[in-house]
Parts: C-alpha cells; structure tokens; sequence
C-alpha cells in the first residue's frame, strides 16, 4: 500500500516555497495542526494516520505528520491542495 506523507509545513502560511511550503500562499492557512490535517484528507476521501512524534526534516519543532492512505490514484500536489482547500473550509 502507498502512503503519502502530508507535513503541517506544506499548509503553513507562514512558510516560503523554499521552507516547504507547497500549496500557493493564498491557499495556505496559519499554523495547521495534524487533527486539522487529518479531518481533511477524512473528507477528501481518504484514510488518515497521525504520527505525532515526526517532524519535517527542515523543522526542529515535532509537529507530526499525517500518512494518507488509499490515495494511489491522486497525484501528491494535487492531494496537497485539496487538503489546503478543506483545512481552510473546517477553519471557517
């Protein structure tokens, strides 16, 4: 089974392209959580895992990451962006 592997420092607003950031910054929401994270790929459709004690390897801080499972047929960008899109909805 293939997992993706979704990081908080994709979503972050407060991250530059180069930092991690992966969505555009108009789409990126402040701060995301891993429960946030997860509640988005739920409603994408898809499995979510949450591993707490991870982080991004350009991070010191251990925000975690989310593994999403069943997502062989969607690219990771655009699995990246649908997320951003209902993070930003559940925030609403």
């Amino acid at each position: 089974m293939i997992e993706n592997v979704v990081y908080p420092a994709y979503l972050d607003a407060d991250y530059s392209r180069s930092e991690g950031r992966r969505v555009p910054e108009d789409e990126a929401v402040e701060d995301p959580s891993v429960d946030e994270i997860a509640k988005a790929v739920q409603q994408v459709g898809y499995d979510a895992v949450i591993e707490r004690d991870k982080s991004y390897p350009r991070e010191y801080e251990q925000r975690g990451r989310v593994l999403v499972q069943g997502a062989e047929d969607a690219t990771k960008n655009d699995l990246v962006q649908a997320i951003a899109a209902y993070v930003a909805i559940l925030r609403d």
